[in-house]
Formats: structure tokens, C-alpha cells, sequence
């Protein structure tokens, strides 16, 4: 397969172009050149998104997901310009992990074009002291010999580093391959540094279900804010955290250590509407009022960063695709340049997803 991609202007690794030109051979970028075409789309071509945390979407979530359901999670994903992405299941007995893992990974086999999972992304059961929305009875300590057993397609969980054991748990899941995030935590700024040297490289949803800074106590969101070893992830639907809270974050953080994730759920699924959960001032929530989720997409959280946060585009588009990429190992996701997966999405005068094209071919009519 031979094609050519066009826009009025892109977001390269080296930052903002006018017209460009991607020429694709099978699924990759074979040049990307200036343009001299007249009567190109206004629209700025821009690297697929990659979502690493999305419980579900909708009606459709991960955890119960199996045959054509994971075809309508991926349309909804095309919709939002996500092009890879990690279905994540959050805490629950050990023994109910077997099954939807499963089914996960038959979801991996499937053939293409379509967004690519990563692997699976575990939030808990093994975390800290602040459950947030996650049943305090499904939170227990560590079990390496259960991680020992763990199924391959999980590339991604979340732990409390407070929690007994879960150093080791960190060094024994790094050590294989799994990349460790925490979260969940009211773990003391030195706790935070042990898991980092023991190879956690990203703080999920950061300020979200996680000790707050305070002027002498910095706590676990203090210590992921100086250390620029560590990413953050952040839920950037305005209501998660607060615009000038998300611009602290930007500024303290290098430009490759922020990460967006819509943290999105199946809040109109049945499972929900058993829980009680109901959509309340912009997120679904517990019938307490304790959040539950998003309801965000991807291109939404880059919307609300460059028009309420006030980043610029290049720097949002590399939040929601190069660093999420990058900290997966996907080296050739994440950034239009030449060997790259031709994973790409066009985004509109006002940042919505006109195109996507996956391994170079359009999806959306």
C-alpha cells in the first residue's frame, strides 16, 4: 500500500509546520516534506493519541467486554483520535483478574486496522491508603507469588508504595517488564523516592485519590512534582483538577513527563447503574459524591489544555501521544517522522477529530 496524507499544517517532533505531506508505504512513514499543493484541508495533522488508562466507555466496560464489544470500543476510540491504548481493570479478588485478562488478550489478537492495545493496565488491587472509588474490601497487600502467575498481557499496574511489600513488588514487576506506576498513595515524599530507585516511572492520575501538598507536609504529590525521574498522568476534564491546579503540574514537570489519560468509565453500563453511579457536575460519582471516573475523550483533554490551560498545542499533543508512547517503550508511536507507525490523527480549526488514519489507512468517513 502506497498513499499520501495532507494538511494545512502539522505538529512534527521539531515542532509546528505549515503544509505538509506524509507519504506512507504499508504502515509506516517513508518522508515527511513541505507541501506546495494549493487546496489542502485546514486541518493539523498530528500523531494518534494513546489512552493508558480507560476502564471503559459509554455502556462498554473493559472488565465484562468480550467479541463485537471490543468493536464498539473501537470506534469510540477512533472517534477521540486514540490509536493505542491499555484497557484497565481496577481492583477486584485476585481471582476474578483470570477471566477478563483473558479476553483481553484475545482482544490484542485481533487483526487490524483498528487501535492497537498495549497490554492490560492494572489499577490495583494492590494499593495505597487512598481507595478513592475502589471498594476498600478489594485493596489488599501485595502477592508477588500471584504476580509471579500474572498474565504476560499486562504491561502496566498501579501500587501503593505505602503498602507492605510493595517495593519489592515494584522492583519484581519492573524487573520483568512491566511498567509501574503509583498511585492511590499517602505515601511520605522518601516512600515515593524508594519506588522510584525500585523502577516506578509514572504517578497515576496525580492529585487525584493521593495526599495533597501542604506546606510542611509535601506529601506523595510533592515528591512526584520535584523528581524528574518520575512521569504524571492527569485527568484533564476541568473537574478531576482544577485548570490552574493542571498549569502547576505543566510548569513543574519537564515537557516529557506529563502524560494525559481520560481515566474514562462505563458509567451507563449496567454494572454501574448497580453501583449507583450517576453523572454529577461533569463526572460520574458514587452515590457518596466520591468520583468514579471520567466521561473525558482525549481530543477533549487536549482542547481543555490549549484553550483553558493555556499550553500550546505542541505540548498537549505530546501529553496525549509521545510521552504515554515513550514511557510504553513504543518508539515508533507517538510523533510524525520517518519509520514511524503511520498512526495519525487530523484535528479541525478547533481541535476535533476530522481524520484518522491507523497503519496509514483512513478510518472515519
Amino acid at each position: 500500500m502506497h498513499s499520501r496524507i495532507r494538511a494545512a499544517a502539522s505538529v512534527l517532533a521539531d515542532g509546528r509546520r505549515g503544509p505538509t505531506e506524509l507519504e506512507v508505504v504499508d504502515d509506516r512513514i517513508v518522508a515527511v516534506r513541505a507541501s506546495a499543493e494549493g487546496g489542502l484541508p485546514e486541518w493539523t495533522l498530528v500523531p494518534g493519541f494513546v489512552d493508558l488508562q480507560v476502564n471503559g466507555i459509554g455502556a462498554m466496560d473493559v472488565a465484562r467486554a468480550e467479541g463485537d464489544d471490543w468493536g464498539v470500543l473501537d470506534e469510540a476510540l477512533v472517534a477521540q483520535g486514540v490509536t493505542a491504548w491499555c484497557p484497565t481493570l481496577v481492583s477486584a479478588p485476585l481471582d476474578r483478574y483470570a477471566a477478563p485478562l483473558a479476553r483481553i488478550s484475545a482482544a490484542v489478537a485481533r487483526e487490524g486496522p483498528r487501535p492497537t492495545i498495549l497490554g492490560a493496565h492494572l489499577e490495583g488491587p494492590f494499593l495505597g491508603d487512598r481507595h478513592g472509588a475502589h471498594p476498600d474490601g478489594f485493596v489488599v497487600a501485595p502477592d508477588l507469588d500471584w504476580v509471579g502467575g500474572l498474565d504476560p498481557v499486562v504491561c502496566l499496574m498501579t501500587v501503593g508504595p505505602e503498602a507492605p511489600g510493595a517495593i519489592d513488588l515494584i522492583r519484581a514487576l519492573s524487573g520483568r517488564g512491566v511498567t509501574v506506576a503509583v498511585g492511590h498513595t499517602a505515601a511520605a515524599p522518601e516512600v515515593v523516592r524508594t519506588a522510584v530507585d525500585a523502577g516506578a516511572v509514572l504517578f497515576t492520575h496525580l492529585f487525584n485519590a493521593s495526599g495533597p501538598v501542604g506546606a510542611r507536609s509535601p506529601g506523595p504529590v510533592g515528591a512526584a512534582l520535584v523528581d524528574d525521574r518520575i512521569a504524571v498522568s492527569l485527568i484533564a476534564d476541568l473537574v478531576h483538577v482544577d485548570a490552574v491546579t493542571l498549569a502547576v503540574a505543566l510548569r513543574a514537570k519537564p515537557v516529557d513527563r506529563v502524560v494525559l489519560v481520560t481515566d474514562a468509565v462505563a458509567w451507563q453500563s449496567p454494572w454501574a447503574q448497580d453501583q449507583g453511579i450517576v453523572m454529577v457536575d461533569g463526572a460520574p460519582r458514587l452515590p457518596d459524591g466520591t468520583i468514579a471516573g471520567s466521561a473525558l475523550t482525549m481530543d477533549q483533554a487536549v482542547r481543555n489544555l490549549v484553550a483553558v490551560v493555556g499550553v500550546d498545542l505542541e505540548r498537549a499533543v505530546e501529553a496525549a501521544s509521545t510521552n504515554p508512547a515513550r514511557l510504553m517503550g513504543c518508539t515508533d508511536r507517538g510523533v510524525l517522522a520517518v519509520g514511524a507507525r503511520a498512526d495519525v490523527v487530523a484535528l479541525d480549526a478547533d481541535l476535533h477529530v476530522a481524520q484518522v488514519w491507523i497503519a496509514g489507512r483512513s478510518l472515519l468517513d
